[in-house]
């Protein structure tokens, strides 16, 4: 029985994609709860990085897209890396416009 089980919470590792404008956030190791969406991780993130309106933001899991409503124990469950942790990159274009002072 793995410790993740015990615990229902998920270790998940993010990092910003290579060639992102985003910033790196400082925490890039979350313990997310087991019913967690990947709709609120993506919110979780967005907060960490104070990432202004205009900017939208994608998370990849395998270089993969996954669905707003995927819940991300069944991701982890799914796509874990051999070491126990998943791994998640992240990724943003400026697809709102931007502020531009008149």
């Amino acid at each position: 029985m793995s410790i993740w089980t015990i615990t229902t919470r998920y270790l998940i590792l993010s990092y910003t994609n290579k060639v992102s404008s985003l910033p790196e956030c400082e925490n890039y190791r979350y313990l997310v709860p087991a019913d967690l969406t990947v709709g609120q991780f993506v919110y979780v993130i967005r907060k960490r990085i104070k990432l202004s309106a205009e900017k939208a933001i994608f998370i990849f899991v395998d270089n993969v897209l996954p669905p707003t409503g995927a819940i991300m124990s069944a991701i982890y469950e799914e796509k874990k890396d051999e070491d126990g942790f998943l791994y998640v990159t992240y990724s943003g274009e400026n697809t709102f416009g931007s502020h531009i002072p008149v």
